[in-house]
C-alpha cells in the first residue's frame, strides 16, 4: 500500500479530530466529527460561528490538530498531526458535503449549523505498526495551498 492511500485509508477509518486555532490575543481547542474527502485532500465539520472556536475561525483560518485513536498498548499507537486552512461552505460545496456528512452522522440530519471545510496543507502519520516511531508525510504542492 502506498503512503498516500495508508493515510488516506486511516483518515476515512477515523471520525473524530481535535482543532487547534488561535487568534493575536487567544488559543482554543475543540474535538469534533468530521468527514475526509479525499479527492480534495479536505475535512468537513459541522460547527456554530458562535462557539469559542467558531468565532476565532472566522477571525484567523489557519489551524492544526491531531486525529487518533486510543490504544492501550504504545506499540499499536497510530495518529495524524495536520495544519490546514478552514473556511465556510457555501453553496454546492456546502450541499454536497453536508449530504456526505449527514450520511456518516445520520443525527446531523436535525442540525442546522454550518459546515466548515479544512483544506489540509500537511500531514504526519505515526503508525507503531509499522516499526516503532515510523512515520509517513504528505504535504499539499505550495501552488495549491490558496490561502495565505
Amino acid at each position: 500500500m502506498s503512503d498516500f492511500a495508508h493515510l488516506a485509508r486511516y483518515l476515512k477509518k477515523q471520525h473524530v479530530l481535535s482543532l487547534c486555532c488561535a487568534t493575536a490575543d487567544d488559543l482554543w481547542c475543540a474535538n469534533c466529527f468530521y468527514v475526509f474527502n479525499e479527492p480534495t485532500m479536505a475535512l468537513w465539520l459541522m460547527t456554530e460561528t458562535h462557539t469559542r472556536h467558531g468565532a476565532m475561525l472566522l477571525q484567523q483560518p489557519r489551524v492544526a490538530g491531531t486525529i487518533n485513536g486510543q490504544p492501550k498498548s504504545v506499540l499499536l499507537i497510530k495518529g495524524i498531526q495536520y495544519t490546514g486552512d478552514i473556511a465556510l461552505l457555501s453553496g454546492e460545496a456546502e450541499i454536497a458535503a453536508r449530504e456526505a456528512y449527514c450520511q456518516r452522522f445520520p443525527v446531523a440530519r436535525k442540525a442546522s449549523a454550518p459546515l466548515w471545510e479544512i483544506r489540509l496543507r500537511e500531514l504526519k502519520m505515526t503508525d507503531n505498526k509499522l516499526g516503532f516511531g515510523s512515520k509517513i508525510a504528505w504535504q499539499r504542492e505550495e501552488s495549491e495551498r490558496g490561502i495565505e
